[in-house]
């Protein structure tokens, strides 16, 4: 397999200034959706100055249900591009459909593929034929074996800009929305050669939860962190329940900074 360490050294991405994989542990942080151009500018803002790496927002957004909301598209991506270039900050945002590569990458730095899609191996394969940062998220019912196959398809296909995002699977608990698996965090760092972050917000469903969880998944060996983030979590549009203040990631920063100088 590519992905293994006796294929070669070790992968960092470059997402314009973030280097994931290097020495420092990358947060990246924003709305679930994109909702506005007003809000996002001020999230955009606030997470700037707290020190956050890389701004992240949905515009294509992959509902269970048809009826919730679904995104602002082509228009959130377009404001999200703007948030960045304000304040200096790379972009990422999901990609659900290969027609869209193209059109988005005018606009963002990163492409972020979701739970649901790791197993569309035509939107992988594509993504290969493009030299551009992918965020592979694990399936929510993936084992670590589907999931580096998932990101073989892509590397296979001649991109190796991968970044595993560990984001928790489902189990038999329902505390939790999903049961965080930083087992896989470990085991990627002991035999892969990918970087890998993790996603407390995904991974816990819950507020309360978020910060000791990606407090832990730096411990476990993670390069960086995908937290979801508002200015007013409760009125989020989606996933409010898992969603933290401003206040809530510069804790998070100031803390893994600490964990770097003794880990």
């Amino acid at each position: 397999m590519i992905v293994e360490k006796n294929s070669g050294e070790n992968i960092t991405v470059k997402v314009k200034n973030a280097v994931i994989g290097g020495e420092n542990k990358v947060v990246i942080s924003g709305p679930c959706s994109v909702e506005d151009y007003d809000t996002m500018m001020e999230i955009g803002e606030n997470l700037k100055n707290i020190g956050v790496d890389i701004l992240r927002g949905g515009a294509f957004k992959p509902r269970t249900s048809p009826y919730d909301f679904q995104g602002l598209k082509f228009d959130g991506v377009k404001i999200l591009s703007e948030v960045g270039r304000e304040f200096n900050m790379p972009v990422v945002t999901e990609i659900m459909d290969a027609r869209d590569i193209e059109p988005c990458l005018k606009y963002i730095d990163m492409i972020q593929i979701g739970s649901r899609n790791m197993y569309n191996y035509t939107l992988l394969k594509e993504l290969g034929n493009y030299d551009v940062p992918i965020l592979l998220k694990r399936g929510m019912s993936a084992t670590i074996s589907e999931w580096l196959n998932a990101a073989e398809y892509i590397m296979s296909s001649g991109n190796s800009n991968v970044i595993l995002c560990e984001r928790g699977i489902r189990t038999f608990e329902t505390y939790t929305r999903n049961t965080l698996d930083l087992n896989s965090v470990a085991a990627i760092k002991d035999k892969y050669r990918l970087p890998i972050i993790v996603d407390p917000s995904h991974g816990t469903g819950r507020r309360e939860l978020v910060s000791t969880m990606a407090l832990a998944g730096i411990v476990a060996g993670g390069d960086g962190l995908l937290i979801e983030s508002h200015i007013n979590p409760d009125k989020a549009i989606s996933d409010a329940k898992q969603t933290v203040n401003i206040d809530t990631v510069k804790g998070i920063i100031e803390k893994v900074k600490k964990l770097q100088d003794i880990i």
